[in-house]
């Protein structure tokens, strides 16, 4: 097994065997939620210098911290192209005028020439539906490189126009999982994954955004898809307690519905995720090439 990366942004991350930990709090307020792309350039660099090489799935932390997959993807090394499968609850293919956020760096991703195609796994956020439409890039979608699988959301503005083959929507997460896994039989490409833990229902992962309705057992299925094919991979979806020094993040990310988790609860919610991780982790490393 190869050595598993914590990017140590939030403290929310408990201890793996044989991690390589990266003590990255100076970084927190800069980047969590959203920043510049000229910041997260700059945070690009810094991974550059001091990620080995050869190394295992990165944890990010929050999934305030999810926009962090933009840079890990890039540095993928080789010049053969790839898929990314993003596990979550949301599409993060959202408007974001100031840069990038956790919620739209989809997009970039899409954008980059290596990425063959973007499959983003496991919405049920209204995020994709008829209210919220106009906030989601369709450029990628239009083009054939982003495709959405949700469950239990109204997609039927897609259709309208044009962009039904993109939306892949379903009555219930296990039809949701099942059509992926089918769609996944016949690939051969390389695939990076990342999964944001809110896809998972409460019961799998607490989080302290809305979550979705996936099952352990659908995540894995998903993992299983790509199996033999992974070169890269990434798990965020923590939960921790942060208090944003700039008033605009702390404005922003109460508009984007983002609730603060209870500390009472927070251990044993931690205790609960460190649990779902170390047997991600085993799924993940288990099939890496």
């Amino acid at each position: 097994m190869r050595q598993p990366v914590v990017l140590d942004l939030d403290d929310s991350v408990g201890p793996l065997a044989g991690r390589v930990l990266l003590p990255l709090r100076d970084w927190e307020e800069p980047i969590r939620f959203g920043c510049s792309m000229r910041r997260l350039h700059r945070f690009s660099q810094l991974l550059a210098g001091t990620l080995p090489r050869e190394h295992g799935t990165v944890f990010l932390g929050s999934g305030d911290f999810h926009h962090l997959t933009l840079p890990l993807v890039q540095r993928v090394p080789g010049d053969w192209r790839f898929q990314v499968v993003v596990i979550d609850n949301h599409p993060d293919n959202m408007r974001f005028p100031f840069g990038v956020h956790c919620g739209s760096w989809v997009r970039r991703v899409a954008a980059l020439p290596r990425v063959s195609h973007v499959h983003v796994v496991g919405i049920t956020s209204g995020d994709i539906g008829r209210k919220h439409a106009w906030e989601n890039y369709l450029a990628p979608l239009r083009a054939g490189r982003l495709t959405y699988w949700s469950a239990g959301v109204d997609v039927a503005w897609a259709a309208r126009l044009g962009l039904g083959a993109a939306f892949r929507s379903f009555d219930g997460t296990e039809a949701m999982v099942d059509a992926f896994v089918d769609s996944q039989r016949t690939q051969r490409e390389p695939v990076y994954l990342s999964i944001d833990k809110d896809a998972y229902a409460p019961d799998v992962a607490m989080t302290n955004w809305d979550q979705g309705t996936l099952s352990e057992a659908g995540g894995a299925a998903i993992i299983g898809a790509v199996r033999g094919r992974l070169i890269g991979s990434d798990i965020t979806g923590e939960i921790s307690r942060y208090r944003y020094k700039s008033w605009w993040k702390r404005r922003l990310s109460a508009m984007d519905g983002q609730v603060e988790a209870d500390g009472h609860k927070l251990t044993e919610w931690q205790a609960q995720q460190h649990a779902l991780n170390l047997r991600l982790l085993a799924l993940i490393e288990g099939h890496r090439r």
